[in-house]
């Protein structure tokens, strides 16, 4: 398969991952409350009880089913109701509606976490297949993925609430500063782009290849959200030249004018965080922004986003992981890529299409998750994950001849 690559691991290290990861997920939901697991706030969206259900799903579905002989079920329908999007394994309850699902109770995923979990570790204690060990390594990726969604998913939901719930108090993940400055010259040649070595990777990071590169300068720092004020101020909004079509369209349409949980309460800037409502730091580094929103402040500085390729080149020498940072690049195959079969295949590259590459990680990213090569995506107008802003300073066709 080539879903997931890796050299092979024993067994007791990837007991060791798999129980520590879905510890984390169970720490992730400590500071909830009942209420707090059922919401969908938007369809792009899931609740936390959905969320915990699903990465337990694909456990049982893609490993104990199939590996584990004489494996029972936990529930004949949970297939229905926690698969995502993988036509291959049958029919899907329609995840607009997500957040309808008041049964199962919470108690009760929590009891089919449990019971996956206990066949799990039975499987871990005894010799594994190379394939079936990457299949679990692909599984503890999957849900730690989503331990980033249930973060970013949960802020949406608590942010419409007019209360400002506060999740924990220590848990204001957007507070964050720089710690480098100026910019970093990349010099012009071929540079070799994806993943190697033996460590896991995605599908979608292998057909390691050449790309040629010109000259660049890239920012060493993020935008701050001074900086981003001040693009507010001088009307950024409002100014459909510096906006794509498709953008101007959106912001219009949806009268967007300012980022992702902004708010002005008496003349002053404040903005939601899992802490609770709190004043927008000048310095702290930006976040929640969509392509739309970060290509029309690329152009009002007269600067640009960076490929893809020239921020996988730049990052061994950048301070990167506080937010992920969006690309001027499509997200679209490398050479060679070809699609798995089976339902392992629907993980990445049937999702090829309308949407920009992201790269790095965030300050929600769970930890062993990030690498130079991680290729993120999204469609452009979307603004809940922890995204940020790096420019690259704009050649003059002249300057390259």
């Amino acid at each position: 398969m080539n879903m997931a690559h890796q050299t092979q691991t024993s067994t007791s290290l990837l007991l060791q991952q798999y129980q520590s990861t879905r510890d984390y997920s169970k720490a992730l939901c400590k500071p909830l409350h009942i209420e707090d697991y059922v919401p969908q706030s938007a369809e792009y969206t899931s609740p936390p009880k959905w969320s915990l259900a699903h990465v337990t799903w694909f456990f049982e579905t893609f490993i104990l089913k199939p590996y584990m002989p004489n494996y029972q079920v936990f529930h004949p329908e949970f297939n229905f109701l926690f698969n995502s999007y993988y036509q291959t394994v049958g029919e899907r309850a329609v995840r607009a509606q997500r957040g309808l699902m008041t049964r199962p109770t919470v108690e009760e995923v929590y009891a089919y976490r449990a019971y996956v979990d206990e066949h799990m570790h039975k499987l871990l204690n005894q010799p594994l297949s190379p394939e079936t060990q990457a299949l679990i390594t692909l599984g503890i990726n999957h849900e730690q993925q989503h331990q980033e969604l249930l973060i970013t998913d949960l802020k949406y939901t608590f942010a419409l609430n007019p209360s400002h719930p506060v999740y924990h108090p220590d848990f204001n993940l957007i507070a964050d500063e720089n710690n480098s400055e100026g910019w970093l010259h990349i010099n012009e040649g071929v540079y070799e782009i994806g993943h190697q070595g033996d460590g896991f990777c995605y599908d979608n990071e292998l057909g390691r290849h050449k790309v040629f590169l010109h000259d660049f300068q890239i920012s060493k720092a993020l935008i701050t959200n001074a900086e981003y004020m001040a693009f507010i101020e001088d009307g950024g909004y409002r100014n459909f030249n510096y906006w794509l079509d498709d953008a101007w369209g959106w912001l219009n349409t949806n009268n967007i004018q300012h980022p992702l949980y902004w708010q002005k309460i008496d003349g002053l800037w404040y903005h939601y965080t899992l802490a609770g409502l709190k004043p927008v730091a000048p310095d702290a580094i930006l976040s929640h922004i969509s392509y739309y929103e970060a290509h029309a402040f690329a152009n009002w500085k007269n600067m640009r986003l960076p490929t893809e390729f020239e921020w996988e080149v730049a990052s061994q020498q950048l301070d990167w992981g506080k937010r992920w940072e969006w690309t001027s690049s499509a997200y679209q195959p490398y050479p060679n890529f070809s699609i798995s079969e089976g339902a392992i295949g629907e993980y990445n590259g049937k999702f090829m299409v309308n949407q920009m590459v992201l790269r790095g990680a965030s300050s929600a990213t769970s930890q062993g998750h990030r690498r130079h090569t991680y290729r993120n995506f999204f469609h452009p107008q979307l603004q809940w994950q922890y995204s940020g802003i790096r420019l690259v300073q704009q050649h003059k066709v002249g300057d390259m001849l």
